[in-house]
C-alpha cells in the first residue's frame, strides 16, 4: 500500500502526536462516513455532569488508531518483524473504523434502539460508501476483513485483540482521553510501561511478567473511572430522560401523530427501517434539533422532556442500600398508586444492569455485556502463560465487582403535585415534608 511522502502528524492532547504515515489512512480519516464522528460526543450525556467531556469519537478513533500503531511499530522492532505489511494495514484500518457506527449519545440511544453499534460500523465499511471504495483499493476483499476484525471472528486472534480484548488499545485510550477531559486524574496510568510489556506470543497478546503491576496501575484506574464517572448518579438522570424521550418520540411516531417536524432519518429510526445512507445523516445536531423543536410539540409528555433535556433539568434521585432494593420497589410503587407516571416520571436504577465490568477473569468466562472479550495473560520467565488474576493480589479484589446502590429517580414537580397522598417516611426521603404544592 502506499506510504505518504510526507508523514502527516495531529496535535493530539493525550498523545501529544498522532502519526499517519499510509495514505489509506490518511484518505479515510477524510471521509464523510469517519468525519461524521466528530459530530458524535465519546460519552453521550456526561457533559451536563462533567463539562469538559465535550470530546468526539472522531478524536477516540485517531487515538485508538495511534496506540495500535505504536504497539504495531514496537512488536516489529523485537519478537514479530515479519509481520505482513498488509495484515499491519488490516490493524490500523479496524482501530481506526472500530467506532463508525456509533449512533447520537452513543451507547445511551443504542440501549433504547436495540442496535449494535459495531455491526453499524460494519454495515458502513461493507456497504457503498467512500470508505468501502477505499478499503477495497487493497483488494476486493479488504472491507470484508476489516468488518471480521471488528466482529471479532478474523481468523488469526492477535489481530483481534489489538482491537478488542480487555486491555485493547480501544480502552486504553478512552480511560485516559476521557479521564483528561473530565478531570477525572484517578483514571490517569502508565500507557508507555504498558506498550513496552507487550509481547506477541503464540498468535496472541499477553503482558511480560515484570509489567503485572503497571496492568493493575490500568485496572484501578479503570475501576476508578466506572463509579466516578461513567457510572455518576447525575449522568444516569440524564441518560434516563433521553432515553424517555426517545421511546415517547417512537411510541408517538408508530402511532401516526402528527409532528410539526420531525426528520426523515429519525423517523426511519423509530419505525426500525434505517439504511446506511439515513443511518450516516444521523448525528448529535440533527437529534438535539429535533429535541429543540418537540420543546413545542402538542404533546406535552414530549415537551415536557426535551425541554428538561435541553435545560438540564434532571430528575432527582433518592439512595438506597444494596441491600434494600424491596424498599425502593415499595417506594416505587407508593408514587405510582398516587398518580405518577411509572412509565415517565419514575425509574429505580441500579449499575449492575449496565454493560460493563472492570475485569473478567478465565474463571468467569470470556463474556462482557455479552461479548467475548479476552483475559489478560502474563507470560512468566519460564515461558508459560498465567491469567493475571492468579498472579495479583490486587485484580481478584476488584474482578466481578458490582458496589454501588439502587436510586429511584423521580420527576420533583410531579412528586410535589401529589405529595399529600404520600405516607410521611416517603416525603422526608423526597425531601417534600414541608411547605405547599411544587
Amino acid at each position: 500500500m502506499t506510504r505518504l511522502e510526507e508523514e502527516k502528524v495531529f496535535k493530539d492532547p493525550v498523545h501529544k502526536y498522532i502519526y499517519v504515515q499510509d495514505q489509506l489512512i490518511w484518505d479515510l480519516i477524510d471521509t464523510p462516513e469517519f468525519q461524521r464522528l466528530r459530530r458524535i460526543r465519546q460519552l453521550g450525556t456526561t457533559y451536563l455532569t462533567f463539562h469538559g467531556a465535550e470530546h468526539s469519537r472522531f478524536s477516540h478513533s485517531l487515538g485508538v488508531y495511534e496506540i495500535t500503531r505504536r504497539i504495531i511499530s514496537q512488536f516489529e522492532r523485537s519478537e514479530y518483524p515479519d509481520w505482513p505489511r498488509e495484515e499491519k494495514l488490516l490493524c490500523l484500518c479496524a482501530a481506526l473504523l472500530h467506532d463508525l457506527g456509533h449512533g447520537p449519545f452513543s451507547h445511551s440511544i443504542e440501549e433504547v434502539m436495540e442496535f449494535d453499534h459495531e455491526e453499524w460500523s460494519c454495515h458502513i465499511i461493507e456497504g457503498k460508501t467512500e470508505v468501502n471504495r477505499l478499503l477495497s483499493t487493497v483488494e476486493p476483499d479488504f472491507p470484508r476483513k476489516v468488518a471480521s476484525v471488528i466482529r471479532k471472528n478474523y481468523e488469526k486472534p492477535i489481530v483481534v485483540n489489538l482491537v478488542s480484548s480487555q486491555m485493547d488499545a480501544d480502552r486504553m485510550d478512552y480511560l485516559l482521553r476521557d479521564a483528561y477531559f473530565t478531570g477525572a486524574n484517578y483514571g490517569m496510568f502508565d500507557l508507555d510501561r504498558i506498550l513496552r510489556v507487550l509481547r506477541p506470543h503464540q498468535g496472541r497478546i499477553v503482558v511480560k511478567g515484570s509489567g503485572m503491576h503497571a496492568v493493575e496501575d490500568y485496572l484501578m484506574s479503570r475501576y476508578q473511572m466506572y463509579w466516578q464517572v461513567y457510572f455518576h448518579p447525575v449522568t444516569r438522570s440524564s441518560e434516563i430522560i433521553l432515553r424517555k424521550i426517545l421511546l415517547r418520540a417512537q411510541e408517538l411516531c408508530r402511532s401516526g401523530y402528527p409532528f410539526r417536524w420531525i426528520p426523515d432519518p429519525i423517523v426511519k429510526l423509530f419505525q426500525g427501517r434505517l439504511d446506511v445512507v439515513s443511518y450516516l445523516k444521523l448525528d448529535e445536531a440533527l437529534v438535539q434539533t429535533a429535541f429543540a423543536a418537540w420543546t413545542e410539540e402538542e404533546d406535552k409528555l414530549l415537551a415536557q422532556l426535551c425541554s428538561r433535556f435541553l435545560h438540564r433539568r434532571l430528575y432527582k434521585y433518592i439512595t438506597f442500600e444494596k441491600e434494600h432494593e424491596s424498599e425502593a420497589q415499595l417506594c416505587f410503587e407508593e408514587l405510582a398508586a398516587a398518580g405518577m407516571d411509572p412509565g415517565y416520571e419514575l425509574e429505580i436504577d441500579f449499575p449492575y444492569d449496565l454493560p460493563y465490568h472492570v475485569y473478567r477473569s478465565a474463571a468467569e468466562g470470556l463474556t462482557e455485556g455479552g461479548r467475548g472479550k479476552p483475559p489478560i495473560l502474563l507470560l512468566e520467565p519460564s515461558g508459560a502463560v498465567t491469567e493475571i488474576s492468579l498472579r495479583s493480589d490486587v485484580v481478584p479484589s476488584i474482578t466481578g465487582m458490582h458496589r454501588g446502590h439502587y436510586r429511584l429517580y423521580y420527576d420533583e414537580e410531579a412528586a410535589g403535585r401529589i405529595r399529600q397522598k404520600l405516607q410521611p417516611r416517603t416525603r422526608a426521603r423526597l425531601g417534600l415534608e414541608r411547605g405547599g404544592e411544587a
